[in-house]
This record gives C-alpha cells, sequence and structure tokens, in this order.
C-alpha cells in the first residue's frame, strides 16, 4: 500500500507563477518579433526545462518564496539550462538574447520572491492606526 501526499499549495504557487513568468518572458519576447504561438512554445519550452530543473537542483520545494538560495539559484538555472536546450535544439543563443534573458529572467523569477517578502513583512508589522 502506497500513501500518497498531495502536493501543498505553499509549492504548487510558487512553481506555477515561475512557469507563467518564463511564459510571459517568452510571449513578450516573442510578440516584439510578431511571432505566432510556435514561436511562443519553441522559446518556452528550453527555459521551462531550465526552471524544472533549477527546482531539483535546488530543492525549490523546501522553501520556494525565499530569494537566497532558491530564487537566485532558480533563476540562473532558468537561464544556463534554456540556453544550453536552445543550443542542443539547434535554436540561436545570440549575446544579447543572453543579455536580455538574463535580465528579463532575473527581474520576473527574483521580483515576485521579493515583493512576496516585502509583502509577508509588512503584514507582520503591526499598525499605527
Amino acid at each position: 500500500m502506497s500513501a500518497e501526499r498531495a502536493v501543498p499549495a505553499s509549492v504548487i504557487v510558487p512553481a506555477s507563477l515561475d512557469a507563467v513568468l518564463v511564459l510571459v518572458f517568452a510571449l513578450v519576447g516573442r510578440a516584439s518579433h510578431g511571432e505566432g504561438l510556435l514561436g511562443v512554445l519553441t522559446t518556452w519550452w528550453p527555459f521551462l526545462g531550465g526552471l524544472a530543473i533549477g527546482w531539483l537542483v535546488v530543492r525549490a520545494w523546501r522553501s520556494p518564496r525565499r530569494i537566497v538560495w532558491t530564487g537566485i539559484g532558480v533563476w540562473l538555472c532558468t537561464v544556463a539550462g534554456g540556453m544550453l536546450l536552445r543550443l542542443a535544439s539547434g535554436q540561436g543563443v545570440q549575446p544579447s538574447f543572453i543579455i536580455v534573458a538574463t535580465i528579463v529572467l532575473g527581474l520576473f523569477l527574483l521580483g515576485w520572491r521579493a515583493i512576496a517578502l516585502l509583502a509577508a513583512r509588512l503584514r507582520r508589522t503591526p499598525s499605527d492606526v
């Protein structure tokens, strides 16, 4: 008999948010080039793979909202893994694209964590009212 454990929302929400933000990165990038859904999916899947690798490498499910080490590790693995998967699949990895991807994914993957941290701190701060 095997016991099934449900994945808590404290993991599902951050993982989903990461995946959606990587999709937004692909959508914005492809829209700026006037490309459709196939182009978005072609851009998204390598970075989604890098994101999954990042979650596994840093064991992000343990503390998915932390900026250090979780957020930074997930971000760097997403960029590096995404670029390596793009190379392996014959897609381009021009230096300008690497720079833009690194900056945008950093803003997205670290940014939501910073906002969540700030919101948690604000909720803990007593009101002056």
